[in-house]
């Protein structure tokens, strides 16, 4: 053995291992102001044009095996009492909001939602103003799929079960049929797939 390799890393070996760390961090993170290389940055966060209807998502339609209960022509949204198919949620009156999702990840994306009111579905159904509610998805494990709504958020005029997203129905990725948005909450807690509400 050497006597250089007896005393480990020569000061040049040091200096060639750091100019290569920095070099892989450097291409790591390139893509957050290089838009051309957004795709070698893995460490950046996600870009609010990228995805689905120029929204990003965490988790896909796929991701959630809900493809096939999405799209289920016998959907019901089940709402206290109340058994709504897409089509009878369409003939509901429908409102707007531009609402932000803001993720845990460190991204936040506007959209412009649209859909039905949560306090017009819960006076249908007959629900308490001073209820908390749950809303459930059609993805069947995880962290994510419930969230309790406070009467505060639940009655907001802004939250709603939003059916569109840009004035098109929501792709299956953004939570087709109807997905929770409301303000101040959130990403995790905008439960998309909504098959349920239920007064708690």
């Amino acid at each position: 053995m050497s006597e250089a390799a007896g005393r480990g890393l020569s000061r040049r070996g040091f200096l060639n291992a750091v100019g290569a760390a920095a070099g892989v961090i450097t291409v790591a993170t390139i893509g957050e102001t290089v838009g051309p290389l957004s795709r070698l940055s893995p460490l950046a966060p996600r870009r609010a044009s990228v995805g689905p209807q120029h929204l990003p998502v965490n988790k896909s339609g796929a991701g959630a095996r809900v493809e096939q209960s999405a799209v289920d022509p016998t959907y019901r949204l089940v709402v206290g009492s109340l058994s709504l198919s897409v089509g009878d949620l369409q003939s509901l009156p429908q409102h707007a909001a531009i609402l932000p999702i803001a993720c845990v990840e460190g991204w936040s994306a506007v959209g412009h939602w649209s859909g039905i009111r949560l306090r017009d579905l819960l006076d249908r159904a007959g629900i308490d103003h001073d209820r908390w509610v749950r809303v459930e998805s059609l993805e069947r494990s995880g962290l994510y799929v419930t969230s309790e709504v406070s009467p505060t958020h639940a009655r907001d005029p802004l939250t709603l079960l939003a059916l569109r997203l840009g004035g098109e129905p929501l792709a299956l990725d953004h939570g087709y049929p109807c997905r929770l948005i409301g303000p101040n909450r959130p990403g995790v807690l905008q439960t998309k797939w909504v098959r349920r509400v239920v007064a708690l």
